[in-house]
């Protein structure tokens, strides 16, 4: 038998110990901290899923959430969602299905809804159909894979080349692995799996991700005719404002006489006058709209504030 001395012994024992405390400071993952508070609303809607974890469908492929969207055996990821958050309104009596999240079936009619709402971040930083992406306010065109989404947004999914979305989800937290790799990983609730409502797990560069659509507006898009939603409303009550196009053109459809308002506007700052609303044209015409304001003080509006 081979005798230790006691200094090689210790040594032993404090490597074991020191090994020991590493492994409880250094945990396979770390939750990352939300970058914005989480809505009341929105944490009713994610504790709503959570309950319905390990719901399975019946022996025909019918579910509760088919059955409440009018179609039993639907294949069923947003019937879950959308049935969740209408749940959440009617025990809060708000109407956040249709107006913070869609009521939706059909391949990208979801991701379309957010689309149009303005409130759509596309995991390579580009929409098709639209354009660049970038973070609001941001000088700088948004890179592939640098959104981490938050809790309570959904992610659209499609599993070919085709770009259509075949699959949603809730995004319930995100975690960073702290495996040297500082890999990102996207925990959701989802329906459908293959066959019941569980968590799952994807990277955050997984190529079947498309995009988020997110329950803040967090990011602006190039837009050019033809294009409709908020974010066109807001870029012609911008054109508006500085005089360039008439109230009643406020329509929310970039029509031929908001490209033509808009054409005047880039080349009156020496930009391509092309009528599309790329990054330099929007911040540009952002800009000239809130030195527009502060310059006619009369259209501010001065609240009396309530004695304390």
């Amino acid at each position: 038998m081979i005798k230790l001395r006691p200094v090689i012994l210790c040594a032993l024992l404090t490597a074991c110990f020191t090994l020991a405390a590493a492994a409880q400071v250094l945990p396979a993952e770390t939750l990352i901290t939300p970058a914005y508070p989480v809505e009341p609303q929105v944490q009713l809607v994610l504790d709503i899923a959570r309950g319905e974890l390990g719901y399975t469908e019946m022996s025909d492929g019918s579910t509760k959430y088919g059955k409440w969207a009018g179609d039993p055996k639907a294949q069923w990821c947003a019937e879950f969602l959308c049935w969740t958050v209408d749940q959440a309104g009617q025990q809060t009596g708000e109407g956040i299905l249709g107006s913070l999240y869609p009521n939706y079936q059909g391949t990208n009619t979801g991701r379309d809804w957010f689309i149009a709402k303005g409130r759509y971040i596309a995991r390579k930083g580009f929409v098709p159909g639209w354009g660049g992406q970038w973070y609001k306010g941001s000088r700088e065109a948004m890179a592939r894979d640098s959104y981490i989404p938050q809790p309570g947004d959904w992610v659209f999914l499609s599993y070919d080349s085709s770009g259509d979305t075949a699959h949603v989800a809730m995004v319930e937290n995100c975690y960073r692995l702290n495996d040297g790799s500082g890999a990102v990983q996207v925990q959701v609730i989802e329906g459908n799996n293959p066959s019941a409502v569980a968590r799952a797990r994807y990277g955050l560069d997984d190529w079947r991700i498309l995009g988020y659509g997110t329950v803040r507006d967090l990011a602006d898009t190039s837009m050019r005719m033809g294009h409709s939603g908020e974010k066109v409303k807001a870029l012609q009550q911008r054109l508006n404002l500085i005089g360039l196009l008439a109230e009643e053109d406020i329509t929310g459809f970039y029509s031929q006489r908001t490209s033509d308002a808009l054409k005047v506007f880039q080349a009156s700052i020496q930009l391509n006058a092309n009528g599309i609303a790329n990054q330099a044209t929007q911040l540009a015409l952002s800009e000239r709209a809130d030195n527009w304001l502060m310059e006619h003080t009369e259209f501010w509006v001065v609240r009396d504030e309530p004695d304390s």
